[in-house]
């Protein structure tokens, strides 16, 4: 005799397949922003393989101790985005949307602090034209990154606000998934931005 499933198994079973379909549609998407920034960064380190000195003749050397504090500030909003994700996993929504609130201010931090940054590297004679592809790289590199970090705060915002009308739960909850990945994106990129461009 074959015994019947309970009610809440198969109900939760589309929503499992849904929810796969989400997971597999995020890495794809993240997969394909990897190769388009990947374009940028190998862009990045043929200039700068290809020049005698750098920087370049002329022109001042970047700041670090900004970037450095943007690169603690992107790690301490990756740490809250993933302790909301564990919280919602566990049905506790308020703590979730708490860590989420904390994340979005961190991500408008960064953005904000990234602004100061291009001002200061401007005012000291770098801009978006200068030494050839110099500057364009740089520039391509920050602000295509800081686009994607003001998506990651209206993903999260939205977050935000679905948890203030108890949209998510222990049991459905794939968006808090998907911006979270979405958002340990940003951060990885940044850790490379910073590296790479910065300390090296």
């Amino acid at each position: 005799m074959s015994k019947k499933m309970p009610a809440a198994v198969v109900a939760l079973r589309p929503r499992a397949k849904e929810d796969f379909s989400n997971y597999l549609g995020m890495v794809m998407m993240l997969g394909s922003w990897s190769i388009l920034f990947g374009g940028i960064f190998f862009a990045y380190a043929g200039v700068r393989m290809s020049a005698p000195t750098w920087p370049p003749p002329g022109l001042p050397k970047l700041p670090l101790a900004l970037p450095a504090a943007n690169t603690v500030i992107l790690g301490l909003s990756s740490w809250t985005a993933q302790r909301a994700l564990g919280a919602i996993r566990k049905g506790r929504r308020d703590e979730m949307q708490a860590l989420l609130g904390a994340t979005v201010v961190l991500g408008a931090l960064f953005l904000g602090l990234q602004y100061v940054l291009w001002t200061n590297v401007r005012a000291s004679g770098l801009s978006i034209d200068s030494a050839g592809t110099y500057g364009s790289v740089f520039y391509a590199l920050t602000i295509f990154h800081a686009l994607h970090v003001a998506a990651g705060v209206c993903g999260v915002s939205y977050l935000v606000v679905g948890a203030r009308f108890g949209k998510w739960n222990a049991a459905a909850h794939a968006p808090v998934r998907m911006w979270t990945m979405f958002w340990h994106f940003v951060d990885a990129v940044w850790l490379v931005t910073f590296v790479s461009v910065f300390v090296l």
